[in-house]
C-alpha cells in the first residue's frame, strides 16, 4: 500500500487537499487506515482518525439501501408508480424544445432509484434546471421539510420522459421521502434504527451534534493558488437540526463509520453477524440496469464527472462495467459512488476489496483522485 499512502498525501504535501483518511480493507482485514493533513487550515488543526466530513452524495447509496429494506418486506414493488405514495408527482408535463406535453409514462419507484425520473437537476443549465432555481428548490439548504418536496416539484416540468434518460438530480431526495412514507418514520430516525445503530455507525446523520463540532472538519474551494473556506466548522449549517433531509447529499459521517457500511456491502449485506440486506437484493441493486446494457456516457443527459464510458448504474450504485472502455484499472462488477467535497469508496466484490476516501475540497471534478486512487489500489494487490 506504499503508493496508496504516497499517492494520497503527495496530494497534502503539495497544498491540494488539505487532509485525507484513506482507509483500504481486503477481506477481513484493514490494510491501510491511513490520516494525514489538517481537518482544519485556518485553526491549524490537524486530520484525525474520527474527524466528521461532509459526505454529500455519498448518501445517495445509503438512503437507496434503506429503501430496498422496504423491498425486501414487500411494502412496495419496483414498478410501482411514485403517485401511488406521493400523489402530487402524478404524470407531470414533459419540457420539449420550449413546448409542454404529456409525458410517456409516469415514473417509478425503479426511475427514482435509477436517476431516470426525468426530474431535472437543480444545479443546472437546463432550462427546466432554471425553473427549479427559479422556484427556490436549494436542496439540502432547503427551510421547507422534505414532505413538502412533491408539493414544489408537482408544479415543474420533467427534463425527459420517465426511463428514457439518466440525469443526476433529485431523485433521491424522493427516495428518502419514500423511506419515510412507507417506512413510517422521519428518514433520521429510520436509517439511525436501521442501518447507523445496527452497523455501530455512531457518528453519521443529518447533523453534528454540538458534543462532536470540535471533530468537524472544514470544507474548502480553491482559488487563486490557495485553499477558500467555503463551510466553517464552527458556523456550519450542520450544525443544529436540519429542516430538509436530504437523501442526495445531507448526511456527515467518518471513515470508521463509512468503512463500515461499504464492509457490510462486500459482505454481502451482514457486518459481524449483523444482516442489513439479503445478498441477492445488493447484487441485484449493484448490477447494471440501465438500458439495453448502456454505459452513462451513452443515457446520461446530466451526470457531471460521473458522465463516464464504461460504467453503467444501479439502483442508488454506480458500476463498472468495463475497464477498458473506462480507461481505469477495476474489476467488472465493481461498485461505486463519490461526493461532491472530493470523498469516494469503492467496492470490489470479486477481489473482496472496499476503499475509502475522505477528504473536503469542492468540486470533486478538479482533480483526478478517484482514477488515481483505483491504480494504486489494485497496483497493490497480488
Amino acid at each position: 500500500m506504499q503508493n496508496v499512502t504516497a499517492l494520497v498525501r503527495r496530494y497534502v504535501d503539495d497544498g491540494r487537499f488539505p487532509g485525507t483518511v484513506t482507509a483500504v480493507a481486503h477481506r477481513d482485514e484493514v490494510l491501510l487506515f491511513d490520516v494525514y493533513g489538517r481537518r482544519d487550515v485556518e485553526r491549524e488543526l490537524p486530520m484525525t482518525a474520527d474527524t466528521i466530513f461532509r459526505i454529500y452524495s455519498m448518501t445517495k447509496p445509503i438512503v437507496s439501501l434503506g429503501l430496498m429494506q422496504l423491498y425486501e418486506e414487500g411494502r412496495f414493488q419496483l414498478d410501482d408508480p411514485v403517485a401511488k405514495y406521493l400523489p402530487e408527482l402524478g404524470r407531470p408535463k414533459v419540457y420539449d424544445d420550449g413546448a409542454l406535453r404529456e409525458s410517456t409514462r409516469e415514473m417509478s419507484v425503479r426511475d427514482l432509484l435509477m436517476h431516470t425520473s426525468g426530474l431535472a437537476a437543480s444545479n443546472g443549465n437546463h432550462p427546466v434546471s432554471l425553473l427549479h432555481q427559479e422556484a427556490g428548490l436549494t436542496g439540502m439548504d432547503s427551510d421547507a421539510p422534505l414532505s413538502e418536496l412533491p408539493g414544489r416539484l408537482a408544479g415543474l416540468p420533467l427534463q425527459a420522459d420517465p426511463g428514457t434518460r439518466w440525469i443526476y438530480g433529485v431523485s433521491t431526495d424522493l427516495v428518502g421521502l419514500l423511506c419515510e412514507v412507507i417506512g413510517g418514520q422521519p428518514l433520521d430516525a429510520y436509517l439511525r434504527t436501521r442501518i447507523f445503530e445496527p452497523l455501530g455507525m455512531t457518528d453519521t446523520g443529518f447533523s453534528v451534534p454540538e458534543a462532536s463540532i470540535s471533530r468537524f472538519a472544514a470544507c474548502y474551494g480553491y482559488d487563486d493558488g490557495g485553499f477558500q473556506l467555503t463551510d466553517d466548522p464552527r458556523t456550519s449549517p450542520y450544525i443544529g437540526p436540519r429542516t430538509f433531509l436530504s437523501g442526495v447529499a445531507g448526511l456527515v459521517s467518518t471513515a470508521n463509520d463509512y468503512l463500515r457500511f461499504a464492509r457490510m456491502l462486500a459482505g454481502g449485506g451482514s457486518l459481524d453477524g449483523t444482516r442489513i440486506i439479503g445478498p441477492r437484493t445488493l447484487r441485484f441493486m449493484t448490477a447494471n440496469h440501465l438500458p439495453g446494457g448502456q454505459d452513462l456516457a451513452a443515457f446520461a443527459d446530466f451526470g457531471g464527472e460521473t458522465k463516464r464510458a464504461g460504467q453503467g448504474f444501479g439502483l442508488g450504485f454506480g458500476v463498472l462495467l468495463d475497464p477498458i472502455v473506462a480507461q481505469t484499472i477495476g474489476t467488472p462488477g465493481e461498485y461505486f459512488w463519490g461526493g461532491k467535497a472530493s470523498t469516494a469508496f469503492f467496492v470490489s466484490p470479486a477481489d473482496e476489496l472496499v476503499v475509502v476516501f475522505l477528504t473536503q475540497l469542492v468540486p470533486s471534478a478538479r482533480y483526478p483522485i478517484r482514477r488515481e486512487l483505483r491504480a494504486a489500489v489494485y497496483g497493490a494487490l497480488d
